[in-house]
Formats: structure tokens, C-alpha cells, sequence
């Protein structure tokens, strides 16, 4: 028996949405902060990122250079003319603020008291903000001690962490299955 062969899709049957209908569209409850992020491959990867999983809200905070760069557009593909983006200073002010709002902030760092991502569960009904941290300082210790929960990811082998694009890449796509699909 001869198996079915398959065929790479044309961009032209993925039936993806334009600009103006990602803006309709229903947003993941997930609002990402990037602190401090030096790269800016790594700032375009998770505007791209956050376009895939429709994602609210991309605040760049810090030294986090904001569009319009080449280098981000590289990367990005056009993510950052859907996405909606904001830059802000003071993360500190902005945590502040989100949780005046009510937002969760979920610190993606290696903690004490952290949480694997495998075992963290999203509640409905809630809105989350994810921070990102520096590619080599991680998250700065005021934000993990003003985080609601600080979330692992579990690593089993040799290196001690991601790179930021590929972190966020894993945390976005697990919040968002768990929050769109429970």
C-alpha cells in the first residue's frame, strides 16, 4: 500500500487574515512586555510571534528598541503594523498600572516558588501580561518579586536557558492552546 503523499500548502490557501481583520479579530487575553531586550532579531521574532497567536499587546520597555527598525521588519514580516504596540519607560510604573487594572503579570524567570509551564493553568476570564527579560540578566528581581506568578519552563539539559524569541515562542503557544481550546 503506497502511503498518501504530502504537499506544502501555497500562502495562497492558508487562509490567513489581513491587517484590518487581525484588529477585528478576538485577541488571546495576553498582553507581552519585552524589558530590556537587546536584540532586535529577537524583538521581531515575538512581534511575529504575537501576530500567530493573536496576541492584545506588545508593550517594549527599557532599552528595547521600537519599530520602525530594518532589522526588527526582518524578522517581524509586517507583525508589527497588526500587532498592536506600545514603548514605555518605566516597566516598573507599567506593572504598576496593569495590575491596577487587574492583569495578572506572569514573570517568565527561574525562581524559587516558580511554576512549570506545563503546570500552570490559566484561569478564565482573566487578562495576563507575560515579561520577557533581558537575554542576559532575565527579568530584574523588583519585577519577579511584584509578579502574581513567576513560570518556568522545564529544560533537561545542559544550558541553563532560551533565547528570548524561542522562550517566548513556547510560553505564547502554551497559553494560548490553554486558554483557547479549555
Amino acid at each position: 500500500m503506497q502511503s498518501m503523499k504530502n504537499r506544502k500548502l501555497k500562502n495562497s490557501e492558508l487562509e490567513r487574515i489581513d491587517n484590518s481583520s487581525f484588529k477585528e479579530a478576538q485577541k488571546t487575553p495576553i498582553i507581552v512586555i519585552l524589558d530590556n531586550i537587546r536584540s532586535l532579531n529577537n524583538i521581531g521574532s515575538v512581534f511575529r510571534t504575537s501576530d500567530a497567536f493573536l496576541i492584545e499587546k506588545i508593550y517594549l520597555c527599557g532599552f528595547t528598541a521600537t519599530p520602525p527598525h530594518k532589522d526588527i521588519q526582518k524578522t517581524a514580516l509586517g507583525a508589527t503594523d497588526s500587532v498592536i504596540w506600545e514603548y514605555r519607560e518605566d516597566v516598573v510604573h507599567l506593572i504598576d498600572e496593569l495590575q491596577q487594572e487587574n492583569i495578572k503579570i506572569l514573570v517568565i524567570e527561574q525562581a524559587e516558588n516558580s511554576v512549570m509551564l506545563n503546570d500552570f493553568a490559566p484561569q478564565k476570564n482573566e487578562k495576563y501580561a507575560v515579561v520577557f527579560g533581558n537575554e542576559v540578566k532575565g527579568v530584574q528581581q523588583n519585577i519577579v518579586s511584584k509578579s502574581d506568578t513567576v513560570i518556568e519552563i522545564p529544560q533537561f539539559g545542559t544550558k541553563h536557558s532560551l533565547n528570548i524569541s524561542v522562550c517566548a515562542g513556547v510560553v505564547l503557544w502554551d497559553l494560548f492552546a490553554k486558554m483557547r481550546f479549555f
